[in-house]
């Protein structure tokens, strides 16, 4: 959930793709199942607050800068 937050941090305001998020967080390269994305975003939204990460559909998050 740190490098998460580290990447979000590293570009506030700025959509990130679910591809582009398993590629630099986990090192992972495949695009198919990207839930692991989804479950690692709600987790930090727990604990940095819900409306602090935004959702862009079919894309994926941004973090409100």
């Amino acid at each position: 959930e740190m490098r998460l937050l580290l990447e979000f941090s590293s570009a506030p305001g700025t959509v990130l793709s679910r591809d582009k998020l398993l590629e630099r967080v986990w090192d992972y390269g495949w695009g198919g199942d990207t839930r692991v994305v989804d479950v690692h975003v709600q987790r930090l939204r727990t604990k940095i607050g819900q409306d602090r990460i935004d959702t862009v559909r079919g894309f994926g998050y941004k973090l409100r800068g």
